[in-house]
């Protein structure tokens, strides 16, 4: 039962953080693309900033704050850890989709008596959509195969990219490493290539 919860955890962690860094990321474009307020430059570059800074920064100010909080490594810990720099992936990728809509499509519905809610289903959504799952590709693709950060959020987690380096750093079990480098490597350009192709198709533009 312990071996099978945790093969899950292990698993469901890049699925986890993606999830997060979508709902959070796109909320976050959404308020700084909608609204003016005071602060707005400033909340974008915080936004930003994890994707900005060196991974091993990323993590060592990540592992200060759970232990100065008193809170232990663990799989929440990881996932985290991964949803801040995915965040980032998916905010761009909506927010820079959002300034590609044409304002006229969405006066044109208001003008034609939808709310705000059916405005945002049958014209901003499927227009987002694209976006929304290309982001979340790039996303899990990054979380499935971070290093830096896992290591300083991980705890006694174990994780198949620290798994990968431990053997790899050790000289173990070298034959299997090298074909479970070359799935993973498959398995993540082809997320990779999926999001280049949807970002490149544009919604209504202006």
């Amino acid at each position: 039962m312990r071996r099978s919860g945790r093969r899950w955890r292990c698993r469901s962690r890049p699925a986890v953080a993606t999830s997060i860094a979508l709902l959070l990321g796109s909320a976050a474009a959404f308020a700084v693309h909608r609204f003016q307020f005071f602060g707005k430059e400033t909340v974008s570059f915080f936004v930003v900033l994890p994707i900005a800074l060196p991974g091993i920064i990323t993590g060592m100010a990540l592992n200060s704050f759970f232990v100065f909080w008193g809170i232990g490594l663990s799989f929440w810990t990881i996932v985290i850890g991964h949803a801040t720099f995915c965040i980032v992936i998916v905010y761009n990728n909506v927010i820079a989709r959002l300034r590609r809509i044409a304002p006229s499509i969405v006066e044109a519905s208001y003008d034609l008596g939808a709310d705000g809610f059916q405005t945002f289903r049958y014209i901003v959504l499927p227009n987002l959509g694209t976006a929304l799952l290309a982001g979340g590709m790039l996303a899990f693709a990054l979380s499935f195969d971070e290093v830096i950060v896992t290591t300083f959020t991980a705890g006694a987690q174990n994780t198949l990219p620290l798994w990968i380096f431990g053997a790899i750093r050790l000289g173990q079990r070298l034959p299997e490493v090298n074909v479970v480098v070359l799935v993973i490597m498959a398995a993540t350009f082809v997320p990779v290539v999926l999001a280049y192709r949807l970002t490149s198709q544009g919604g209504l533009v202006k």
